[in-house]
Parts: C-alpha cells; sequence; structure tokens
C-alpha cells in the first residue's frame, strides 16, 4: 500500500512538472495577435490571451527598438562590450557584479504564477521569432535564441540600478568610500488629486517621469489589450514585458525614484599574511573568486578584459586602493518585478492593486496611485532589512560579524509610508522625502517609521516649488492640473537637495568680483523661469552644469550640500567666459543655448535640473547644451467621465519609433516642445478610428 501511495505521489509529481512546462511553452499563434498603429505610431496590441498580447508587445517593441532591446539583453550574457565598445563593457561589469544568474537560478522554477509563465514565455517567443525573421538587425547572432531567464536576469540588474547601486559602487572603483550613502536626486513628478480639491469632482493623475532621453532606459509608449481583461495604456523601457506606468480602465499610477538606503557597504577585515582570507565571527573566511571577462569593441578589434571580484558572506565585493568592500542589497535576492508589474497592470480596483503591491517583488520606487472611485495613493515603497539596533547604517560599516549581516525576509509592507485619500485631495512626489507627500498638516512623522529605512526628510527644489503652487489655488480644473504639471519657474529662494545654499550665487556681491559683475547684475533681474526665451536662464543652466560636474570630479554623490562661495563664483565665471566665446555676449534666450537633438535636427529646449519640467544637459556643440535626461514621456489621466471612462493624454519627447527611417522617429518633438499632448483612447472603436496601420506579427 506505501508502495502504491509513493507511485501516485510520483505520478502527481510529474503531471504537474510536465503540465507547468507545457503551459510555459504553448507556442503562440500570431494570427491571434493584432497591432494596430494609430496616427503618431504608437502601437495598440490585441490579443485573445494575455500570453498572445505579450506576444505582440515584444514584436512591436522590436519593431522600434530592437538596438536597444538587445542591449540589456547583451549585458546578461556578458556581451555589450564586444558590440558596443567601452560603454557596453561597463554593463557587462555591472550585471557581473549584482550577479543575478545566482539568485534567478536559485528561484526561477518557483517564483513566478502559472498565468505569468505564460506572458512571460509569449514575450520570449515574440523578440525570438523577430530575430529569426530580422537576422540582418541582430547585434550578435549569439544572442539569440533568448531564454525566461535572460529576461529575468535583466529585470534583477536593472531593478539593482533603480534602488542606486551605482553610486556606491563609483565611490568603491574611485578609491572614496563614503561615510554618507545618499545619493543625489535625478527627477521624476508624479500628482494625483481628487474630488476634495478639483473643481469638476474628477480624479486626476500626471504621470511624468524623469528618464534618459535615448538609450535602454528610455522610454517607449504602448497599448497592451487581452481578452483575458488585459486592458493597459502606459509606457515601459525597450526589453520591458509589461508597461511600467500608465493607466487602465480602472486606475493608474505613476512612479518615481526614491533615496532611502538601499545598499549596505561593508569593508572587510582582512588577514595580514594569508591572502584573500577575511575576518567574520572570529574565523578567516577565504573569499570566492569571481572572474569577470568580456571583449571590448575598439575599432575593428575585440580587446579581452578580465578583472578580479570576490564574493563574501556580505555578497558581491570589490577590491580597490583602500581595502575589500563588500555590497549587500535586497534588489539581487529577489526576482519577481516582473510579475507583480503584471498584476499591478491587471488590478480592477483599489484592493487588487494593493494585493499586487503586498507582493513585495519591487526592491525600490515609489508609486502614486489614482483610481475611478477617487482614491489617491502614495507608497513610499521599497525592500527593506530589518536592520539590528546599534550600528549606523548610513555609513561604511565593519564587515566581520554575523551580528551586522541581515537577512530576508524583509521589513513587511505595512512598515512602509503609505498616505491613503488625506482630507486636502492630493498626494505628490518629486524625489524628495515621503514625509511631505501631501498637505503639511496630513503628513506622516518620522517618529512613526523604522529609522534604519533611511528615508529622506528634506524637499526638492520641485517639491517646494509645488507647494508654492498648492498655496495659489483651494480648487483646480484640469488646465490649471495642466499649469502645475508644466510649469517653469524655480522657488524662491532656490534651493535643491544637492545643493542646498544654491540662493547664495544670487547675492554675491559685484564690488568684491568686479569681473562678473555684469553676471551678477543679470541674475538680479531674473524672474527664476526657464522658459526657451529667457534670457539670464542660460548663466543659470551653464553655472549649474559647472557645479555639477564639480561634484562628480570630485565624487560629492550625497544630498545636502552646502557649498562655499567660491565654488558659486568660479561656477559664473565659467558660464560668462562660455557665453562671451560661443555667443559673444552675455543675454542670449535660453533655447539658443539648449537643444533637443533628435537625429540631424535641433530644437530650442527649455528646462533646467530640479525644475518642475527638468532638463538635463550635456556639451554639444558650437559651445550649445543637450537634452539628455528630464521631461520624456508624459500620460495625463482624468478618471470619473459621464460615460464612465477614462480620459488620457500623452506625449513623448520624440516619437513612437527609435529607427531614424520611421516617420515616428521625431513627429512629436513640436507637441512636446510646446507643451502639448494627443488624446489617447483604451476603446478599440476609437483606436480603429485613428487606425493607420493594421497587420498581424509575422
Amino acid at each position: 500500500m506505501k508502495h502504491l501511495y509513493q507511485q501516485l505521489l510520483l505520478l502527481i509529481f510529474i503531471v504537474l512538472l510536465v503540465s507547468n512546462t507545457i503551459i510555459a511553452q504553448t507556442k503562440i499563434n500570431p494570427n491571434h495577435v493584432t497591432i494596430i498603429r494609430d496616427s503618431w505610431g504608437v502601437p495598440h496590441i490585441y490579443g485573445k490571451t494575455d500570453a498572445d498580447a505579450a506576444y505582440g508587445l515584444a514584436w512591436a517593441c522590436a519593431e522600434d527598438n530592437f538596438e536597444l532591446m538587445q542591449e540589456s539583453l547583451l549585458a546578461v550574457r556578458g556581451m555589450q562590450g564586444s558590440v558596443k565598445g567601452k560603454d557596453g563593457a561597463l554593463f557587462d561589469a555591472i550585471h557581473f557584479i549584482v550577479n543575478p544568474d545566482k539568485v534567478v537560478d536559485e528561484q526561477f522554477d518557483t517564483a513566478f504564477s502559472k498565468e505569468f509563465r505564460k506572458v512571460l514565455s509569449g514575450y520570449v517567443q515574440g523578440i525570438n521569432r523577430y530575430a529569426e525573421t530580422h537576422r540582418k538587425e541582430r547585434l550578435s547572432k549569439k544572442l539569440f535564441p533568448v531564454t525566461e531567464k535572460d529576461i529575468i536576469k535583466a529585470y534583477v540588474t536593472a531593478s539593482a540600478l533603480m534602488t542606486n547601486l551605482q553610486y556606491p559602487l563609483l565611490r568603491i572603483f574611485n578609491n572614496h568610500v563614503p561615510l554618507e550613502k545618499r545619493p543625489r536626486t535625478g527627477g521624476s513628478n508624479a500628482i494625483a488629486m481628487n474630488k476634495y480639491i478639483t473643481k469638476d469632482g474628477k480624479t486626476y493623475l500626471a504621470i511624468n517621469s524623469h528618464q534618459p532621453l535615448d538609450g535602454t532606459y528610455s522610454w517607449w509608449e504602448v497599448h497592451v489589450n487581452s481578452e483575458e481583461g488585459w486592458n493597459f495604456l502606459g509606457a515601459t523601457f525597450p526589453g520591458g514585458l509589461t508597461p511600467f506606468h500608465g493607466t487602465n480602465e480602472h486606475l493608474g499610477w505613476a512612479h518615481t525614484t526614491n533615496y532611502p538606503d538601499y545598499v549596505d557597504t561593508y569593508e572587510l577585515v582582512m588577514h595580514p599574511t594569508k591572502k584573500n582570507h577575511y575576518q567574520f565571527d572570529g574565523e578567516w573566511l577565504e573569499l570566492e573568486e569571481r572572474i569577470f571577462k568580456t571583449k571590448v569593441k575598439v575599432g575593428f578589434l575585440k580587446i579581452p578584459v578580465k578583472r578580479k571580484f570576490y564574493w563574501s558572506k556580505y555578497g558581491t565585493t570589490i577590491k580597490n586602493k583602500q581595502g575589500y568592500f563588500s555590497l549587500r542589497f535586497p534588489a539581487n535576492m529577489v526576482i519577481g518585478s516582473s510579475e507583480q508589474w503584471y498584476w499591478m497592470n491587471k488590478a480592477q480596483n483599489f484592493e487588487e492593486f494593493k494585493d499586487a503591491l503586498r507582493m513585495q517583488k519591487l526592491p525600490g520606487i515609489n508609486t502614486i496611485y489614482a483610481d475611478k472611485e477617487g482614491n489617491v495613493y502614495l507608497l513610499a515603497n521599497g525592500l527593506f532589512p530589518d536592520r539590528k539596533e546599534g550600528y549606523n547604517w548610513k555609513e561604511t560599516l565593519v564587515g566581520n560579524t554575523s551580528d551586522n549581516l541581515w537577512q530576508p525576509p524583509f521589513l513587511p509592507f505595512d512598515s512602509l509610508i503609505q498616505i491613503e485619500n488625506p482630507h486636502c485631495g492630493y498626494v505628490y512626489n518629486m524625489n524628495h522625502s515621503e514625509f511631505i507627500g501631501t498637505s503639511p498638516t496630513e503628513n506622516p512623522k518620522p517618529k512613526d517609521y523604522n529609522k534604519n529605512i533611511g528615508y529622506l526628510t528634506k524637499d526638492t527644489g520641485r517639491s517646494r516649488r509645488f507647494q508654492e503652487l498648492m498655496e495659489e489655488y483651494t480648487r483646480v480644473d484640469w488646465e490649471e492640473f495642466k499649469r502645475i504639471k508644466y510649469d517653469q519657474q524655480l522657488p524662491n529662494p532656490l534651493y535643491t537637495h544637492s545643493i542646498e545654499n544654491l540662493e547664495d550665487m544670487f547675492h554675491l556681491s559685484p564690488e568684491k568680483y568686479p569681473d562678473i559683475a555684469a553676471v551678477i547684475a543679470l541674475l538680479s533681474k531674473w524672474d527664476r523661469k526657464v522658459d526657451v526665451h529667457n534670457k539670464q536662464a542660460p548663466i543659470v543652466s551653464l553655472a549649474i552644469q559647472y557645479i555639477v560636474k564639480y561634484m562628480f570630479d570630485n565624487d560629492i554623490l550625497e544630498l545636502e550640500n552646502n557649498f562655499e562661495e567660491q565654488l558659486y563664483v568660479d561656477a559664473l565665471r565659467s558660464a560668462q567666459k562660455h557665453l562671451l566665446k560661443h555667443f559673444g555676449t552675455l543675454e542670449i534666450e535660453l533655447g539658443d543655448l539648449q537643444k533637443l537633438v533628435r537625429g540631424d535636427k535641433e530644437y530650442p529646449l527649455w528646462g533646467v535640473p530640479d525644475a518642475i519640467t527638468a532638463m538635463y544637459t550635456d556639451p554639444y556643440k558650437d559651445g550649445k547644451l543637450k537634452g539628455v535626461l528630464g521631461e520624456s514621456h508624459i500620460l495625463l489621466v482624468r478618471y470619473g467621465e459621464e460615460d464612465g471612462s477614462v480620459y488620457v493624454e500623452t506625449i513623448h519627447s520624440y516619437g513612437a519609433s527609435g529607427r531614424k527611417d520611421s516617420p515616428h522617429y521625431d513627429d512629436q518633438v513640436e507637441k512636446f516642445l510646446k507643451m502639448e499632448t494627443k488624446p489617447m483612447s483604451l476603446k478599440k472603436e476609437d483606436v480603429l478610428k485613428n487606425a493607420a496601420e493594421t497587420y498581424h506579427p509575422q
């Protein structure tokens, strides 16, 4: 009898294993997938199943951005350097350091639901089929076929970067390990308002992420619809299985990067004579050697590169001139972020959405939410270990004891800052402290939360300007909501979280610095606006760029800096020299200095870092600057229309396609620069009215 019972259990196990394999490998019929391109080239993808839709998403993204899709996957294989050169090799190294192979191999077979495995399989089939039928577009024939594990590994590495791993890495590689680990803030704005502040009683959502305008982590707009209930309009990065933010018929959300304490740095205590042995709980343990190998494309050559890394009890370990440093972070301990986004996409109400959030598979980034029922909500999201008291977790720790070696599980969902339906009617985040996420009287209190999470406690310039704007309104209509989102003025006094005393630059004495008296005089006239026609803003733009470069050159990556007066004097001298050399005058329009560049075209560009309409720039040519990061994909949603539908407007900094020969390579540029949007719809009948092309992906 016992033998029969064991055989029955074995049979059940085999059936389950085989059925799961069949589910994961169900072949997609491309005839069940329809792609409708609208007049802007945005793909609206329709499938019988969610897996069909994922297949179509992969195919449509490859049509628009196949090169970018391949780049992150090349890094997974350690091959990006052989194709993209030195910059590609850096991504190979980051992927190696994150070491997603370990956690993916350990967790893959049990981490995902059957529903999601179908979606993952459909996506992989879509990208592989595109590669098979477009062989000339492959960056490396060795890359294909892509596997399901490849996709998940790319997600793990991207998640580590979303939780700011790059900042301690930079410090270690530059032999300047930080005591204070907080990085400088980048960008992203999110605002949600409901009937308690909107004039029409509807609910508004502004999705306004500040990402690179080009590259692997730039936005691509897409609408996905299946007969299994997946109907979502938003944007993802090339290679994303689902949209990362956007809206369905019921609800939507925005993400903003946040800056709590995600990464712990440990300096190992090394044996005085025994090579590569470190002290741990009174014993001397040997580091595990990990040899990173890649090839770097230099002209027609591919130069082999090799570097030695290590693995300790704490995790990935790097040797520099100062010693051996280990990095420990939750982002390479979980692999389910792609599935969590899938269930967020499919949520039909607030509770279902929060159920998806409770999965806690997204290691970082805030979520700002709104829905048709009038709910608004902010989650200061992240995976945080239960760090032991008695250590200063903001500093580099001594890595010689299990006492400070935290382990999963992480702090529970209810430990995180959450602001739900405040009486004032709004929540917002602009990369500042989540303790400042709604009206001053309704903000959460730091004392109520685990201090070892390391939440920020201060504003950014954008958040201060938003607070100034909100003081002007008791009620907001749709057009006023859009004006707030597109505001082009800096706060008074001037402030950023990275440069807290930036206002000092505007109060220098012309008598003390007569060589820049003319620049100081111009700054005294500045109205703090950064529109394209402003004639004092170029000085500010150039001065800020000088300060940012100074910070990078000197490894000043943390927040809350107060600089000496001399740095501001040097920044203004640099701005003055630049303007006179390249333009022959100190007063030019900001749009003459800054350009949005797409292909061989350039356009006047507004914005500076930490304006609500933020724009970061790099040197371009002939003394001009080129926009590289900031306002990119924008999505504005209004819930509660009279017919029960959702009203959506979107815009992209360039267009729907990354291919230079496409008419949609740059067809949204002019509307974007005018701060105009295009209407979009989740309804198929509306999509069909605006259809420019309809086809099956084959």
